[in-house]
Protein backbone atom coordinates (compact mmCIF):
# COMPACT_ATOMS: atom_id res chain seq x y z
CA UNK A 1 0.00 0.00 0.00
CA UNK A 2 3.23 2.87 0.79
CA UNK A 3 4.51 1.41 -2.57
CA UNK A 4 1.33 2.91 -3.95
CA UNK A 5 0.41 5.52 -2.45
CA UNK A 6 4.19 6.48 -3.77
CA UNK A 7 3.81 6.25 -6.97
CA UNK A 8 0.20 7.99 -7.07
CA UNK A 9 2.35 10.69 -5.43
CA UNK A 10 5.30 10.64 -7.71
CA UNK A 11 2.24 10.53 -10.36
CA UNK A 12 0.47 13.47 -9.26
CA UNK A 13 3.75 15.80 -9.01
CA UNK A 14 4.83 14.69 -12.73
CA UNK A 15 1.49 15.25 -14.12
CA UNK A 16 1.33 18.98 -12.74
CA UNK A 17 4.64 19.81 -14.62
CA UNK A 18 3.54 20.99 -17.83
CA UNK A 19 3.92 24.51 -16.62
CA UNK A 20 5.84 27.11 -18.41
CA UNK A 21 7.47 30.57 -15.86
CA UNK A 22 8.82 32.34 -18.81
CA UNK A 23 6.34 33.84 -20.60
CA UNK A 24 8.43 35.32 -23.69
CA UNK A 25 9.38 31.21 -24.16
CA UNK A 26 5.63 30.31 -23.62
CA UNK A 27 4.34 32.93 -26.17
CA UNK A 28 7.25 31.60 -28.80
CA UNK A 29 6.09 27.89 -28.23
CA UNK A 30 2.57 29.32 -29.20
CA UNK A 31 3.18 30.91 -31.99
CA UNK A 32 5.26 27.73 -33.38
CA UNK A 33 2.73 25.09 -32.60
CA UNK A 34 -0.34 27.22 -33.20
CA UNK A 35 -1.65 26.95 -29.62
CA UNK A 36 -2.87 29.70 -27.09
CA UNK A 37 -1.55 30.69 -23.98
CA UNK A 38 -3.44 30.34 -20.47
CA UNK A 39 -2.07 32.19 -17.97
CA UNK A 40 -2.93 31.76 -14.35
CA UNK A 41 -1.95 34.12 -11.31
CA UNK A 42 -1.91 32.25 -8.14
CA UNK A 43 -0.37 32.07 -4.84
CA UNK A 44 0.59 28.44 -4.72
CA UNK A 45 1.13 28.26 -0.64
CA UNK A 46 -1.10 30.81 0.84
CA UNK A 47 -4.07 30.69 -1.56
CA UNK A 48 -6.93 28.51 -1.02
CA UNK A 49 -8.96 28.95 -4.25
CA UNK A 50 -5.49 29.22 -6.40
CA UNK A 51 -4.86 25.52 -4.59
CA UNK A 52 -8.24 24.63 -5.91
CA UNK A 53 -7.79 25.71 -9.15
CA UNK A 54 -4.54 23.78 -9.25
CA UNK A 55 -5.97 20.51 -8.13
CA UNK A 56 -9.62 20.62 -9.51
CA UNK A 57 -9.52 22.07 -12.45
CA UNK A 58 -6.22 22.21 -13.62
CA UNK A 59 -5.48 18.97 -12.98
CA UNK A 60 -8.59 16.96 -13.86
CA UNK A 61 -8.07 14.89 -16.80
CA UNK A 62 -10.20 16.76 -19.27
CA UNK A 63 -8.67 19.44 -18.87
CA UNK A 64 -5.53 18.42 -18.93
CA UNK A 65 -6.06 16.75 -22.57
CA UNK A 66 -7.13 19.54 -23.98
CA UNK A 67 -4.53 21.88 -22.56
CA UNK A 68 -2.01 19.21 -23.73
CA UNK A 69 -3.38 19.67 -27.49
CA UNK A 70 -4.10 23.31 -27.44
CA UNK A 71 -2.67 25.51 -24.62
CA UNK A 72 0.75 26.48 -23.80
CA UNK A 73 0.24 26.72 -19.71
CA UNK A 74 1.88 29.63 -17.89
CA UNK A 75 1.99 30.09 -14.21
CA UNK A 76 2.86 32.98 -12.52
CA UNK A 77 3.27 32.02 -9.28
CA UNK A 78 3.54 34.86 -6.26
CA UNK A 79 4.40 32.20 -3.15
CA UNK A 80 4.64 33.99 0.50
CA UNK A 81 6.26 31.46 2.74
CA UNK A 82 10.18 31.75 2.31
CA UNK A 83 11.08 27.91 1.77
CA UNK A 84 8.70 27.97 -1.26
CA UNK A 85 10.19 31.78 -2.62
CA UNK A 86 11.23 31.93 -6.50
CA UNK A 87 14.51 33.24 -7.40
CA UNK A 88 14.76 36.82 -8.11
CA UNK A 89 15.22 36.30 -11.76
CA UNK A 90 11.51 34.80 -12.15
CA UNK A 91 10.26 37.76 -9.30
CA UNK A 92 10.95 39.69 -11.49
CA UNK A 93 9.31 37.93 -14.87
CA UNK A 94 6.57 37.10 -12.74
CA UNK A 95 5.91 41.14 -11.58
CA UNK A 96 6.00 42.06 -14.67
CA UNK A 97 3.42 39.85 -15.82
CA UNK A 98 1.37 41.09 -13.37
CA UNK A 99 1.99 45.18 -14.50
CA UNK A 100 0.27 44.02 -17.61
CA UNK A 101 -1.96 41.48 -16.72
CA UNK A 102 -2.81 41.76 -13.23
CA UNK A 103 -2.50 45.20 -12.10
CA UNK A 104 -5.68 44.69 -9.23
CA UNK A 105 -3.09 41.75 -7.57
CA UNK A 106 -6.19 39.02 -8.03
CA UNK A 107 -5.73 35.37 -7.38
CA UNK A 108 -6.32 33.53 -8.97
CA UNK A 109 -6.48 35.46 -11.88
CA UNK A 110 -6.81 33.59 -15.35
CA UNK A 111 -6.26 34.41 -18.80
CA UNK A 112 -6.61 33.09 -22.43
CA UNK A 113 -4.42 34.82 -24.46
CA UNK A 114 -3.27 34.77 -28.05
CA UNK A 115 0.37 33.51 -29.15
CA UNK A 116 0.97 37.30 -29.53
CA UNK A 117 -0.09 37.70 -25.87
CA UNK A 118 -3.67 39.74 -26.17
CA UNK A 119 -6.17 38.84 -24.12
CA UNK A 120 -9.24 36.89 -25.53
CA UNK A 121 -11.00 35.99 -22.07
CA UNK A 122 -10.45 36.87 -18.41
CA UNK A 123 -11.97 34.39 -14.86
CA UNK A 124 -11.50 36.19 -12.36
CA UNK A 125 -11.23 34.32 -8.89
CA UNK A 126 -12.26 30.65 -8.74
CA UNK A 127 -14.62 29.98 -11.81
CA UNK A 128 -17.86 28.05 -10.11
CA UNK A 129 -17.92 25.34 -12.77
CA UNK A 130 -16.83 21.91 -13.26
CA UNK A 131 -13.94 20.96 -14.86
CA UNK A 132 -15.46 20.23 -17.67
CA UNK A 133 -17.48 22.79 -18.39
CA UNK A 134 -13.98 25.00 -17.58
CA UNK A 135 -12.77 23.23 -20.08
CA UNK A 136 -15.31 23.44 -22.59
CA UNK A 137 -15.78 27.61 -22.18
CA UNK A 138 -12.00 27.56 -23.29
CA UNK A 139 -12.43 25.10 -25.99
CA UNK A 140 -15.36 27.19 -28.04
CA UNK A 141 -13.19 30.45 -27.16
CA UNK A 142 -9.97 28.57 -29.33
CA UNK A 143 -12.48 27.18 -31.89
CA UNK A 144 -13.67 30.26 -32.61
CA UNK A 145 -10.25 31.90 -33.45
CA UNK A 146 -9.02 28.73 -35.54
Amino acid sequence: MRFFSVLLTGFYLFSITGWETDFESAKKKADTEHKFILLNFSGSDWCGPCIRLHDEIFGSPSFKDFADKKLVLVNADFPRLNKNQLSKDQQKKNEKLADKYNPEGSFPLTLLLDAQGKVIKTWDGYPNTSPEQFTAQIKELVNARN
